[in-house]
């Protein structure tokens, strides 16, 4: 950055050389953006002119270039022909070979491409221009192409035109705010030469072609096009090249630009002076929407405004959704069940090799050399004992000086030396600890090469095998624990390292070396010559020819993360020598500069072993001075006259960066610059760039020798060093979609998706090349098919160590041709490279193995696709060009996923603009969908020892869930193509037919009951009563002074009791209070809004003696008065009360300041205290002329959020006590304890009238005490010794949550649970299997029998139908295919069985309760095992609803249906649930065989997707299991698109983690996929009084944007 603004200015060289070290300080993160700002300004501000006056400003106008194809630029002046020379060749180019294009074509240098008139001399001066327009640095230069960034530019172009809102993730303002830079950048401590990572000035560019100039048309398109997110903040990350770029950078961080088509004015640092400025033609100004607030006005598809932002982004997505997808697919697989899953069909236009079959091609004879030494030790001995005085090694510091001459003498007398200690100092004499054949590890730091070349030889020498590896930095390092196994399975005892490494190391506080996880234990040796003692003089080492033992073994870190051994004999390590020898021409005492790794690949076979059996010197550049210096070899190579070179693409690109015109760099003595990483094809771009830019300083461009190399069979091919500057190198532009399906074709008309491939040359001396097809048996490819290469040759890898399966498929194949004949008696070694033999022999490579993503069918290499997504602008979003691709498998398919750095300074809107693009492009150029797109924060993605992205590592952090990233987008509904197909509703059939069905096949109607009322007898004095206010009566005289009910306060002790007789004085007061106070009439209603308690239960029975209609409600919460008073008020007005009835508290509280603010205080009807009761009894109590006038109101909020109150007349009343009587044996001896909410269905009926009726003693527990106490409830019903207890689902989870830890010590306190038989969960809705079962199991200890826990089941039209009882069997649990369910049929699984879904039975039928199964549709009756509604007849069902409105409709439908067939007289209700009946192997009571109720769930929460019926609950239990931070879930639906909305249990920055986690289970599980993913605090999803959770609420809140959610992720 800073030189653009230095352009002009004269700064001395040291000046210049300090700023460009500070510039890579930043990129690197040594300092912070403002330690840079602060010491630059104090370097330059000497020479800094002093500011121009406004008039004199420069005026640089954007002009846009109309002819077709010419490269965005920004013109300066003075500069204006800023032209690439290659950018024009490659122009010419495509548009010469746009027709008819051959196969190969073969380029001419740059200079012959073009006509004498347009060719620019390469001159100083205008090569210069070059670095002056430098573009963006952080791209990662493996991949960097001007083609393809024109490629994807255009791609982007096309898009354009029709381009959708995405709408953007919303978040929570604490997770946008993004750290200072050296927040994320820790200082760099690797160790090695960085292998894949780049480390690249942010401000330092390469002499590319247009992409790097600002991109002013570009930016003027974007605003004309009317993208209406706003864009200034876009354009300031794209690095410009001139002055100008910086201060629009500059001027647009002031401005907020109104108008999106009009560009701000880039003239001056303010942005006061507006400046004409060229319009392209044509171009309409965009007319950007309104904003309201902070909702987007948007019309939703019916021309409505929706002015919330939810909803406005959920149309936006909904719009998104709807663009045509891909072409539908045909077939389908089955997928052991009746459930398709949509298989990807051959495309029949694909392309399909027609070549012949190729054959294998040989190299050329390994020639035989008179002087070549018979093993490597050797030579060694040799130049050791002839030179001594011959340099081998030259190590350099960090500043660049020599630090270290290693001679050949020195090499042998000092390996010499460690072979001998290896051998004679280790152990004992009798027991050496180190055998010949036995395996070392060598580990060095990358800064040492010599010591470690002096343990190598040492290693041969004495016949150990050395096992070089990395330092372990730390005791975490990524993928250090997999070298760990690798060691321990090679048997490593000993590990050779140097002084510096060895103090280095992490120590415990005792000094020694903590065990690295995963590692054996080791001795570390140091090797120092002197810690070392003298061999003996009459001891040598014994010097043998190379034979079959093995030499040294090579890790080689796998696409899975694990880390393999490779094997290689010291017969294969000669050849290999010779081979390199023979193909590179090397000759004795020839310099060569090696920059790579030297423990392995190219750097350990060039720089290590082939120098020494050419007694040739290797001058070894360390990373650490690569960073520092990246131009360090290159004035190297002029330093020492080199010949030879070998570098990674990244040390062509870094030395483009880092280039500035010097004056004294001569590269004419290079014969030959080794490219290490050629099977890469995207290296061809550096070695283009590279060629440009040196050919003027001596370079030739026959001197570039990319080559191909992998671990198993060491190098494969590389190009030969030639001196005919006239046979230029071979050069393929292939079409990626033929590649995606293994087929060469060379691109016609002018595609945007293609690869240029450059040749890595021939087939090594002595080895023989073929390509076989990638999977399934070893054929021979076709010649325009690409095939894993595979090589046969002395000088390969003979196996992984100790894995002798993997060896055989890798290291033993035997190619065969299309008849089935092998190709040779020889095997072959899988190269693990993807490519071709094209004309002459050459070899080219399109990728490797590891890289293949196989999606639909399509093979993607991604690499490809990392090219792509760096080509997008602007390119210095991702950071240092950090992005790791690879893909995970979801349904069935691979999934692309891809995740990349994003610069620290980058805002929300760059991430999602980023993003977008990157998905277009991806789309456009690959034809393939990405699953997940997420970027994280500067360098926080797991680095491989050498610096470059730990691809497995982090692909395990995506998958845990631990990558943290800040971003992210999923594309589930635009790449999952392979779904179900959608259900399709069968004609229905008459429900006479399926009865008449059900009959053929031998099942019985599903129909049940529990015992007959009438038949039981029993001496139960209460039946002579028709109303409760008599079975109190009674008592109050026959029983007096027998306790009804024990109030326990959070303590444990009794706050408060009442015996018959109290009950029935108190109830007779509130009635004279209610008559004289309240003047009320019979049949008039009164809302009881009281705590749990007493009061509530005297409050009730005074209405009955007073012939009022009690509506018992919950009062409002005293600290959150503003939600919970309104729904108070509601009931109590739909319920039209006249007289409201309370506590003097909840008196005050109702006409307090903060409950006039929720609600018109006015409006209440009269309030009646019962604390202030008057003394005297009534005249005489209220009989009801007939059991069916209502006795009192049931109001509740079903889980939908619908307030619904049924009428319970006095006959339901009393036959619903009597019900629960029978079935739990209640009589007045007993003591049950309850642990319920006391306002509405079983909870009310529990607390309030079953005591009254039967004579038990209930002893209250309100459930609000647990929370001070968990432990309340269970200790009093140790201390009673109850057998009967009843909670809530809310109740049990608290106790199980909240209790968990402390079972010892609660045994200790005495409590003992083995005297419950029955505790029932009151609950409507299907039983919380995992929940009741974690607590039997928690509390088994403290005496709970299993058996003892079962759960009630009731709904709005019979408050209870099933309850489990006393007596009668245990309750049975089913398994069920969930996918049958789906589909409204129940189909039986065993336990454990994929897709099974456990349910319990919900208790034993009531007495008196009979139960059918219809179809809700057709109301037919259906057959056992059979989904369906399940309807009620029964004496206690409710008499209907009550509602203000009356709607009989509804009425009659729920409480008065008839089946349409079968018996069609009996009424019955309908509970509005799902559920069906079985008959089990257990028998009843009276000796039948059990029928068993299974609930599945209410038909009002089903969601009807895809044509099937989903219950919330299912999708929500896997949701649940995803994340180990997922608390809680709810799931709903809007406009057909599945919202999951999920509480987060863990810091926000876990939030993102989610989304993938969350979208990949749905998908597997129950394949759907999810539309919008909310992350939320615990406690913001609503649950009822009975622990249910209230979706509607929270859907009704998430649209209204109520939810404060720290994330909102819009799928795509």
């Amino acid at each position: 950055m800073a030189d653009r603004s230095l352009e002009g200015m004269a700064l001395p060289l040291e000046v210049r050389a300090r700023l460009a070290e500070l510039e890579l300080e930043l990129s690197e993160g040594d300092i912070t953006q403002k330690g840079y700002e602060k010491k630059r300004s104090k370097l330059i501000g000497a020479y800094l002119p002093q500011p121009p006056t406004a008039n004199g400003a420069a005026v640089v106008r954007c002009r846009r270039q109309h002819s077709e194809g010419a490269p965005r630029r920004m013109l300066q002046a003075g500069n204006i022909g800023v032209c690439d020379i290659r950018d024009a060749a490659v122009r010419e180019r495509v548009a010469s070979t746009a027709g008819n294009r051959p196969l190969f074509y073969f380029r001419f240098g740059v200079d012959q491409a073009l006509p004498p008139e347009r060719r620019a001399p390469v001159t100083p001066a205008s090569s210069s221009r070059y670095h002056r327009r430098r573009s963006s640095g952080s791209r990662d230069e493996r991949y960097r192409s001007d083609v393809h960034t024109e490629a994807v530019q255009a791609a982007l172009a096309k898009h354009k035109e029709r381009k959708m809102a995405v709408p953007m993730p919303s978040k929570r303002r604490s997770l946008v705010v993004q750290t200072s830079m050296d927040a994320y950048t820790p200082p760099d401590t690797s160790s090695g030469s960085e292998d894949e990572g780049s480390v690249q000035g942010d401000s330092q560019g390469t002499p590319t072609s247009s992409q790097g100039s600002i991109n002013m048309e570009h930016w003027i398109s974007q605003a004309i096009h009317g993208s209406t997110t706003s864009t200034t903040s876009s354009s300031s990350t794209q690095s410009g090249g001139s002055g100008a770029a910086h201060r629009l950078a500059d001027v647009m961080a002031q401005t907020h630009i109104e108008n999106h088509s009009a560009p701000p004015d880039v003239t001056t640092y303010t942005s006061e002076h507006a400046v004409p400025v060229e319009r392209p033609q044509g171009s309409t100004t965009s007319r950007t929407a309104p904003k309201y607030g902070n909702a987007e006005l948007m019309e939703t598809g019916d021309g409505v405004p929706v002015s919330s932002r939810v909803s406005a982004k959920i149309q936006q997505l909904v719009n998104t959704l709807k663009r045509p997808k891909r072409p539908p697919l045909r077939e389908f697989f089955v997928d052991d069940f009746e459930e398709l899953l949509e298989v990807q069909q051959p495309d029949p236009n694909q392309p399909k090799p027609e070549g012949a079959q190729m054959l294998a091609m040989r190299g050329e004879q390994l020639g035989v050399v008179t002087n070549w030494p018979p093993s490597l030790e050797a030579a060694l001995q040799r130049w050791g004992t002839i030179s001594p005085k011959a340099p081998c090694l030259t190590t350099m510091d960090t500043n660049g000086k020599p630090l270290y001459i290693l001679t050949y003498g020195k090499l042998w007398t000092r390996s010499m030396k460690v072979a001998y200690n290896i051998l004679h100092k280790l152990g004992t004499k009798q027991e050496p600890m180190v055998r010949p054949g036995d395996r070392v590890a060598l580990v060095f730091p990358n800064n040492d090469p010599a010591a470690s070349m002096v343990a190598f030889y040492g290693c041969l020498l004495a016949e150990v095998v050395p096992v070089p590896i990395e330092v372990p930095l730390t005791r975490k390092d990524a993928g250090s624990q997999q070298i760990g196994f690798l060691l321990g399975s090679c048997g490593v005892t000993v590990a050779l390292t140097s002084d510096a490494c060895h103090k280095g190391l992490p120590k415990s506080p005792t000094g020694e070396i903590p065990q690295f996880k995963g590692w054996p234990k080791l001795l570390w040796f140091v090797t120092e010559s002197k810690h070392l003692s003298k061999p003996p003089r009459d001891w040598f080492p014994h010097i043998k020819d190379a034979n079959n033992d093995t030499a040294y073994i090579e890790y080689k870190t796998c696409k899975d993360g694990s880390v393999l051994g490779v094997t290689v004999t010291r017969i294969a390590l000669l050849t290999h020598c010779q081979a390199l020898t023979q193909a590179c021409g090397y000759t004795e005492a020839e310099t060569i500069v090696n920059v790579l790794d030297f423990k392995k690949d190219v750097g350990l076979w060039h720089g290590i072993l082939t120098s020494v059996m050419n007694m040739m010197h290797v001058i070894s550049i360390p990373y650490s001075l690569m960073k520092v210096n990246p131009l360090s070899w290159i004035q190297k190579v002029c330093q020492y006259k080199a010949k030879v070179a070998c570098v990674k693409s990244r040390d062509m690109h870094w030395a483009l960066v880092a280039h500035r015109d010097q004056r004294d760099i001569n590269l004419s003595s290079l014969r030959m610059l080794i490219v290490a990483d050629g099977a890469n094809p995207w290296s061809i771009s550096s070695c283009d760039a590279f060629l440009n830019v040196f050919q003027s300083k001596g370079l030739r461009q026959e001197v570039i020798c990319p080559c191909a190399s992998s671990p198993e069979a060491l190098t494969v091919a590389i190009r030969r060093p030639t001196d005919d500057s006239n046979q230029p190198p071979g050069r393929g532009v292939l079409s990626m979609h033929g590649l995606t399906y293994g087929v060469i074709r060379v691109d016609s008309e002018e595609k945007l998706s293609v690869l240029t491939v450059q040749d890595v040359g021939l087939v090594m001396p002595g080895a023989i090349m073929c390509s076989v097809k990638p999977d399934g048996i070893p054929q021979l490819c076709r010649t325009d098919e690409v095939g894993e290469l595979c090589v046969c040759a002395v000088a390969t890898g003979t196996s992984y160590y100790g894995l002798s399966g993997m060896t055989k498929n890798t290291f033993e194949v035997f190619p065969v041709t299309s008849s089935g004949a092998p190709v040779s008696e020889y095997p072959f070694v899988r190269t693990g490279l993807l490519g071709f033999v094209g004309p002459g022999g050459l070899v080219f490579a399109v990728g490797k193995m590891d890289g293949l993503m196989v999606v639909s069918g399509r093979r993607h290499n991604a690499d490809d696709i990392v090219a792509t997504a760096l080509a997008v602008e602007p390119m210095k979003f991702v950071y240092r060009g950090r992005i790791a691709v690879f893909s995970v498998t979801v349904l069935h398919d691979e999934r692309i996923v891809i995740v990349a750095e994003q610069r620290p300074d980058s805002t929300e809107e760059d991430s999602f603009q980023w993003m977008s693009r990157v998905l277009q492009a991806i789309d456009s150029i690959h034809q393939v969908g990405v699953y997940c797109l997420a970027l994280v924060p500067a360098n926080t993605l797991p680095k491989t020892p050498l610096g470059g992205i730990h691809l497995s590592e982090t692909k395990q952090l995506f998958l845990e869930g631990s990558l943290h990233p800040c971003n992210v987008l999923m594309c589930p509904h635009t790449c999952v193509t392979n779904l179900p197909k959608p259900r399709q509703k069968q004609p229905e059939i008459g429900p006479a037919s399926v009865m008449v069905g059900n009959l053929v096949s031998g099942k019985r109607i599903a129909q049940a009951s529990g015992r007959d009322l009438g038949q039981i007898e029993d001496n139960d004095q209460a039946r002579k009563f028709l109303f409760l206010s008599e079975v109190l009566q009674w008592r109050a005289q026959t029983t007096p002074d027998h306790v009804l009910y024990t109030l326990l306060n959070c303590r444990g002790t009794i706050a408060n009791s009442l015996t018959c007789v109290q009950l029935h004085k108190r109830a007779e007061k509130i009635a004279v209070m209610l008559m004289e106070r309240g003047h009320l009439q019979d049949g008039d209603h009164v809302a009881l809004v009281y705590p749990p308690g007493i009061d509530l239960i005297a409050a009730f029975y005074g209405c009955l003696y007073a012939g009022c209609v009690p509506i018992t409600v919950r009062p409002p919460h005293p600290q959150n008065i503003a939600t919970t008073l309104p729904t108070v008020k509601m009931i109590v007005e739909v319920s039209r009360s006249a007289c409201l009835m309370t506590t003097q508290l909840i008196c005050k509280l109702l006409r307090s300041r903060e409950a006039a603010a929720a609600v018109d205080v006015r409006a209440w009807p009269p309030i009646l205290d019962t604390d202030d009761l008057p003394k005297k009894r009534p005249a005489q109590i209220y009989k009801p002329s007939n059991p069916d006038t209502l006795a009192y109101l049931d109001f509740s909020v079903s889980t939908t959020g619908m307030l619904a109150g049924v009428k319970m007349s006095h006959a339901a009343t009393s036959a619903f006590c009597r019900s629960i009587k029978l079935q739990c044996e209640l009589y007045p001896s007993r003591e049950v304890a309850i642990c319920l909410d006391p306002y509405c269905g079983l909870g009310f009926v529990l607390w309030c009238l079953c005591s009254v009726y039967s004579g038990h003693q209930s002893i209250l527990i309100p459930p609000a005490e647990l929370e001070t106490n968990p432990a309340l409830w269970l200790l009093a019903v140790s201390q009673y010794k109850v057998r009967d207890t009843f909670c809530s689902y809310s109740v049990m989870e608290l106790c199980t949550k909240g209790l968990g830890s402390q079972t010892e010590s609660l045994k200790a306190r005495g409590l003992d649970l083995s005297r419950v038989r029955t505790c029932v969960v009151v609950a409507e809705e299907r039983p919380r299997i995992a929940l009741t079962q974690s607590f039997s199991k928690l509390f088994k200890d403290l005496g709970l029998h299993p058996r003892a826990v079962s759960t009630s089941f009731g709904c709005r039209v019979n408050l209870a139908i099933c309850l489990q009882g006393t007596s009668g069997p245990d309750p049975t649990t089913v398994y069920v295919d969930m996918r049958a369910l789906r589909h409204d049929r129940v189909r039986l699984v065993e336990r454990g069985s994929p897709h099974s879904l456990p349910l319990m039975e919900s208790g034993k039928i009531l007495p008196g309760v009979r139960i059918i199964i219809a179809n809700p549709e057709t109301k037919g009756p259906l057959g056992d095992s059979h989904l369906g509604e399940i309807w009620v007849h029964s004496a206690h069902n409710a008499s209907g609803y009550f509602t203000i409105y009356g709607d009989e409709s509804l009425q009659s439908d729920h409480f008065n249906s008839r089946l349409s067939f079968g018996d069609t007289q009996t009424v019955w209700a309908r509970t509005g649930y799902l559920g069906f009946l079985r008959r089990t192997e257990l028998t009843d009571a009276n000796g039948e065989r059990h029928d068993a109720l299974y609930v599945v769930g209410a038909l009002d929460e089903a969601m009807e997707l895809r044509g099937m019926r989903y219950h919330p609950i299912d999708i929500e239990t896997s949701v649940i299991r995803a994340h180990k931070s997922v608390t809680e879930c709810a799931v709903f639906t809007w406009t057909n698109l599945l919202v999951v909305v999920v509480e987060l249990d863990g810091s926000e920055q876990e939030a993102l983690d989610l989304v993938p986690l969350v979208t990949n289970v749905v998908l597997e599980e129950h394949y759907l996929v999810v539309g919008v993913v909310v992350v939320v605090d615990i406690g913001v999803i609503p649950i009822n009084s009975r622990g249910e959770k209230q979706r509607m609420h929270l859907r009704d809140g998430f649209l209204a944007d109520q939810l404060d959610p720290i994330y909102v992720a819009y799928n795509m």
